[in-house]
């Protein structure tokens, strides 16, 4: 069936600034792509992997110079024959769901071979700042039952931690450093995340420093993100990692992103979902990813100044969609 591409970037600033190791950004700009086949259309949202340069401008580049085979029409699995990993690969792949979705009148989750989807609980995640900065942060997301700290390898991340779990005493707390620590960064650190319960750390160590892990005794879970790209990715965390954090825009869309968390489960990993900032419409294809994970980490929306409209809502701690914008999800 011969399709229409259609493709977009969009600019959705930021509330506030969001500061992580390394970078502070002030808008998420995505890439959208519609497909339509005269009857349906389907759409789909990337931000890209911004750590290796997948700009919006690039992502665009990339679909429209597959834009002939795209329109001859395509699947999954022939989609990931024709571009790599990544955010474009991501938006088409979104977009292709949500137009079957619709032409076949069943919900994505229900193509994806779910029985049901039901809300899920998401992590907040609180911007990297001063140990009281990041305390009003944790509190201004009221009804939170899960917090994540952006730490950066300083020697204020105690404190940090400290405060956030003072005024937050019984929410799950995880901490990213998004490659920001070393060996010595971290050791230092383990008393005090102990005492504050932090149940997760994530990717601790800079990508290629994955052997820092080999034999490494740790008192607390350890997710791999930037170092779990894709499937093939996979097989090398085993023993190194206890939890591999799933992105859409890293594995190239919601097909790929399945095949990874049945992979990890078969390979002993527990299975995150997270995001790179977005609209709803970014995260309503991650909420069906959700279904099969431990932790999820979907508050994309949450930093934007304005959201796509109808689009994901949270309340008490949880997220759910309420109306049926993308792949007959509604929940």
């Amino acid at each position: 069936m011969r399709l229409t591409l259609d493709v977009g970037v969009e600019a959705w600033p930021l509330a506030q600034p969001f500061h992580i190791t390394g970078h502070v950004f002030t808008a998420s700009r995505v890439v959208v792509v519609r497909l339509a086949d005269g009857m349906h259309a389907g759409r789909g949202e990337a931000s890209g992997v911004y750590y290796q340069g997948d700009t919006p401008e690039r992502m665009r580049a990339e679909i429209e110079a597959v834009r002939p085979h795209v329109e001859a029409g395509l699947d999954g699995a022939a989609l990931a024959a024709l571009l790599p990993p990544g955010g474009a690969r991501n938006a088409l792949d979104c977009a292709l769901w949500d137009l079957r979705a619709q032409q076949a009148g069943r919900a994505a989750w229900a193509l994806a071979g779910l029985d049901a989807v039901h809300p899920l609980l998401t992590t907040c995640t609180v911007s990297a700042g001063s140990p009281d900065e990041m305390a009003r942060g944790a509190l201004a997301f009221h009804g939170a039952r899960a917090i994540k700290l952006k730490l950066i390898g300083d020697g204020d991340d105690r404190a940090r931690v400290m405060a956030v779990r003072h005024v937050c005493p019984d929410v799950f707390l995880a901490v990213d450093a998004n490659q920001g620590f070393t060996r010595d960064t971290l050791d230092a650190l383990w008393p005090a995340l102990l005492a504050c319960r932090v149940a997760l750390v994530e990717q601790p160590f800079r990508v290629g420093e994955e052997h820092l892990l080999d034999g490494y005794e740790r008192p607390i879970p350890i997710a791999a993100d930037e170092t779990a790209q894709a499937l093939a990715d996979l097989p090398a965390l085993a023993g190194r990692f206890d939890v591999v954090n799933i992105k859409l825009d890293k594995s190239g869309g919601l097909t790929e992103g399945l095949q990874m968390a049945h992979r990890a489960k078969e390979l002993g990993l527990r299975v995150m979902v997270g995001n790179m900032v977005g609209t709803s419409l970014a995260m309503a294809p991650a909420f069906v990813l959700g279904q099969l994970c431990d932790v999820v980490d979907l508050d994309g929306p949450l930093f934007l100044s304005e959201d796509r409209r109808p689009g994901v809502r949270y309340a008490d701690g949880m997220m759910s969609l309420p109306e049926a914008f993308w792949g007959g999800v509604a929940v």
